[in-house]
């Protein structure tokens, strides 16, 4: 037996509950991995919360991502012992994710664990810190160096961005975070943030061509933020867009685009191909700082996590909640 959250439709509807159940139920895979932390990223608040229809089939154990060590493998690549990660692949969604204490999943899905990070360090990162390394690594292919100018980050005190925040100033970029929250000032220029701005002043349809003031962004918000965000990317910049924590609409005219040659950049972590998943954890091993890192740690246990959903939706939670599947 083990513990898990369990999704499934109930008189009322949509109900999570946190339960025990038997290795039995485990879904097909062919590899079974003892989880030792996961995360709550903003889509597992949305897979909790029922808020967007995201599962695809019921019951549905959430959780996007997880760290463990393997117990079972028929798996060539994998042994029992081995430490290993897993982000996306529509775990949480369509196959049993993460929140609990088991998986079964397959082994081309899984990542190594870089041993320059224990398995709380790794869920630390989760999938908002992979997805925000995909991020640095798809400004550095278009050529933006910390040279060219500030890089914005919106949504600057979530998972996503203390992240990138804390990656770009560690590789020499000057950083200016945009955020609801005022009071996480300290926390973003600890992390690296040379500059604070008022998310306010993106969040609203603003002009389609606006003074230039960004080399480049990282966006979490989508809608009239990523919107305003294009509109002020200097000429030859580009934006890596991984969220859509303000709407999935954007409002937008083609006049950035064109009249100073900006590139938009989707940045999807899910699906992403091995060698790019294995390149971004080594390249987190290599860049991101370990103290900023635990700084950004509120650590809890599988029982608090559907209480804590609603509050990542509402922006209410700093940076990274880890999940002790011991707690």
């Amino acid at each position: 037996m083990f513990k898990a959250i369990l999704i499934d439709k109930g008189e009322t509807g949509h109900v999570a509950t946190l339960t025990e159940l038997d290795d039995a139920r485990l879904p097909e895979g062919d590899v079974i991995v003892r989880i030792e932390y996961s995360t709550v990223n903003y889509k597992d608040g949305l897979l909790i919360t029922g808020r967007i229809p995201l599962i695809r089939k019921f019951p549905m154990v959430p959780g996007i991502d997880f760290a463990g060590t393997v117990e079972q493998s028929d798996h060539p690549d994998w042994a029992p012992g081995d430490r290993v990660v897993l982000n996306g692949w529509g775990v949480g969604e369509g196959h049993w994710g993460g929140l609990a204490q088991r998986a079964r999943v397959r082994g081309e899905w899984l990542v190594r664990l870089p041993e320059a990070f224990t398995p709380r360090q790794a869920m630390a990162i989760g999938t908002a810190g992979y997805a925000a390394m995909l991020c640095v690594m798809t400004l550095e292919r278009h050529g933006i160096g910390p040279e060219d100018g500030d890089i914005l980050v919106t949504g600057a005190s979530g998972g996503v961005g203390s992240v990138a925040i804390a990656l770009l100033s560690r590789l020499g970029y000057r950083v200016v975070a945009a955020t609801g929250r005022p009071a996480e000032a300290d926390y973003l220029k600890a992390l690296g943030a040379a500059e604070i701005i008022d998310r306010a002043a993106l969040a609203n349809p603003g002009e389609p061509m606006q003074a230039e003031r960004w080399a480049g962004a990282i966006d979490t918000a989508g809608s009239h933020t990523l919107v305003n965000v294009c509109a002020a990317v200097r000429y030859g910049g580009a934006v890596a867009a991984t969220g859509l924590a303000q709407g999935l609409d954007f409002p937008a005219t083609v006049l950035p685009f064109v009249l100073r040659n900006l590139a938009l950049y989707g940045v999807d972590s899910v699906m992403a191909p091995q060698k790019l998943r294995q390149r971004a954890w080594e390249r987190l091993a290599q860049d991101l700082d370990a103290a900023k890192l635990e700084s950004m740690i509120r650590e809890v246990g599988l029982s608090e996590v559907i209480g804590l959903a609603p509050e990542i939706l509402a922006g209410r939670v700093r940076g990274r909640l880890v999940v002790d599947m011991r707690k």
